[in-house]
This record gives C-alpha cells, sequence and structure tokens, in this order.
C-alpha cells in the first residue's frame, strides 16, 4: 500500500515538473513578423496594429492622421513605408524609415532611430509601444 501511495506522489510530482518546464519553454518572439503583430499604443496616444502579412495601420493623435503602410524586416532592423494617409502628408515623410527594435518583454516594443527624415514619425515611433 505505501508502494503505491509512493508511485502515485512521483507520477504527481512528475507532472508538475513538466508543466513548469514546458511554461518555461514559452519565450516572447524577438525577431520576425510574429515579434511586431498586434496592436501596440504609445505615450501620446498612437495606436498601431502591425499585421503579420508585413502591412500596417496607424491611428495617430499628434499629428492627428491615419496612415496605412508595408514594412520589412531584416533581423532586429524594420523599414516602414507609408502607402496611404488621411490627410496632408508632412515635409520629408514620404520615404521610408528605418529602426532597431527589441521586446523587452512581452507587452513592450521600443523603436532606435536608424534612418529617417520624417519628424513626426521618428517623435512617434520612438516612443515605448505597449500591447493593448
Amino acid at each position: 500500500m505505501a508502494g503505491m501511495k509512493r508511485q502515485h506522489t512521483i507520477r504527481i510530482l512528475f507532472a508538475v515538473v513538466l508543466v513548469v518546464v514546458i511554461a518555461a519553454c514559452e519565450t516572447v518572439p524577438t525577431s520576425g513578423p510574429a515579434a511586431l503583430a498586434g496592436q501596440w499604443t504609445n505615450s501620446v496616444g498612437t495606436v498601431w496594429t502591425i499585421n503579420p502579412d508585413g502591412t500596417f495601420h496607424v491611428m495617430s493623435t499628434k499629428p492627428k492622421a491615419q496612415i496605412w503602410g508595408t514594412y520589412t524586416l531584416s533581423g532586429d532592423t524594420i523599414t516602414v513605408q507609408e502607402t496611404r494617409q488621411a490627410g496632408a502628408v508632412p515635409k520629408n515623410c514620404r520615404g521610408p524609415g528605418v529602426y532597431k527594435f527589441s521586446r523587452p518583454d512581452a507587452n513592450t516594443l521600443a523603436f532606435v532611430l536608424v534612418n529617417d527624415l520624417c519628424k513626426p514619425r521618428i517623435h512617434n515611433v520612438t516612443q515605448p509601444w505597449h500591447r493593448q
């Protein structure tokens, strides 16, 4: 009888350890579209929806704008290019912007400027982003 209880206890302990190991293996993607896909917001009220198919949509409050575009990835570098915008296009914002990105944790996305001439985009993109 004691042997059966010990065997049952060992099985339960093994199952708990297995669950803990599997949970520990779950990581935040740090590269590719999976690292960026989702709906993000920053402290200036911008909402950026990044789709895994290489497209995005931005709703900005400062300056007030709606922007659609595409992005490409190379390692930890993203190049964004607007394809359509509701409203006037600010000076120097017709070309692409290039940024390095990182995922400090599961709900945070950060960008560092590499090359961009568009001041409103730089101001928005380089803010800390949080998953909505």
